[in-house]
């Protein structure tokens, strides 16, 4: 595994017992643990994340609005100081490029959070559409994130930092937060569905971070957790993943994530045109949950049947840890989508019968 890229944190990853696999061309821990008992600590206490593979860039100008208005699919505009928004960069047939979050810094200022398998091409593609008066530059090397999640987390990262983290609304950060003295940008994001904050510092302090936020948060749970169920967790969630239920050949319309594209904004955005038509006339395909009425675990890319139709595919499935029952996510033609229909998973040459849920398949309750 010797050429895959590392987290500054990879050093202390033994120490912690980490099983580590390829993610997207990234030495990465599954898990430290197991996944079942690091996804019940986020669900029931808090977690702790290495997520420093993500790639971050900077944008600045005069024009940064315009640019990321015409890039991303969301509306800018609407965006204060010190809030994040949840958007789309599109190809013009509609297809995803990528997800992401917007930071607002400034009106001149802002970071993008985009996926570590899709740094070099989304900065390749955010470079294509570049116009006078801005400047983008990707810091993802010199970039760390670690994010803990979990109704502990606040409490637990409380006790680093003076800054008041109650007073940090969802979807909204704050810069120059000095946690154990290390000066980090502290948000209030998170792909778990659980409440939590996702912290961006300098790579050479990400280690002392770590280790300072394990022993502060060890009599109240918390445990280091890999990527195994940090999938899971996002699974029940449903929030999609890049690679699975988005890629190129997927709409963010089609998977469910319409609040995140805004056709009528004032500044055209690429693949505007498709995704205005498909929220008029309709998506040819729906991501939909799917429980298994019989016996199997529906794994990605497990063809799905109404009768002997093939109606679309598995994106994403797994036996849910906290419902203890075979779920999935699945990308099928929209007459199918309702709720209750019975259709069939292929799995290892079998057909088994499933039915349409209501997703997400967990909602965190009000604490």
């Amino acid at each position: 595994m010797s050429n895959l890229k590392r987290t500054p944190l990879y050093p202390i990853y033994a120490k912690y017992g980490a099983k580590t696999i390829d993610f997207g061309g990234w030495e990465l821990p599954v898990q430290f643990s197991s996944i079942t008992q690091e996804h019940e600590a986020v669900r029931t206490k808090a977690g702790l994340f290495d997520v420093s593979h993500m790639g971050e860039v900077d944008v600045k100008g005069e024009k940064a609005l315009d640019y990321l208005q015409h890039v991303t699919t969301n509306d800018v505009s609407k965006l204060v100081v010190g809030q994040a928004q949840y958007s789309v960069m599109c190809y013009p047939d509609g297809g995803t490029v990528d997800d992401l979050l917007v930071y607002k810094f400034a009106d001149d200022h802002y970071l993008l959070v985009i996926n570590a398998g899709n740094i070099d091409k989304d900065f390749a593609w955010l470079q294509e559409h570049l116009i006078d008066g801005v400047q983008i530059e990707n810091i993802s090397p010199q970039t760390a994130q670690l994010a803990i999640q979990g109704p502990s987390s606040e409490s637990i990262l409380q006790k680093l930092t003076d800054t008041d983290l109650s007073a940090i609304g969802f979807f909204r950060f704050q810069r120059d937060v000095l946690v154990d003295g290390i000066p980090a940008l502290v948000s209030r994001t998170g792909y778990t569905g659980e409440d939590g904050f996702e912290i961006y510092l300098d790579a050479d302090k990400a280690i002392q971070l770590w280790d300072r936020l394990l022993e502060t948060g060890k009599e109240e749970g918390l445990l280091p957790c890999g990527l195994g169920a940090r999938d899971t967790l996002r699974f029940e969630a449903r929030l999609p993943l890049y690679g699975q239920e988005l890629t190129p050949e997927i709409t963010p319309l089609e998977v469910g994530i319409g609040f995140a594209v805004k056709v009528d904004k004032e500044v055209p955005f690429i693949g505007q045109e498709v995704l205005k038509a498909q929220k008029e006339n309709g998506v040819p395909r729906k991501l939909v949950g799917i429980e298994m009425i019989d016996r199997g675990i529906p794994r990605t890319h497990y063809p799905v049947y109404v009768g002997d139709a093939l109606v679309g595919e598995v994106t994403t499935g797994t036996q849910s840890p906290t419902l203890k029952k075979n779920v999935g996510l699945a990308l099928i033609k929209s007459e199918h989508a309702a709720l209750g229909t019975q259709v069939e998973v292929e799995i290892r040459g079998k057909r088994l019968k499933a039915e349409v849920v209501a997703t997400p398949f967990y909602k965190r309750p009000n604490r």
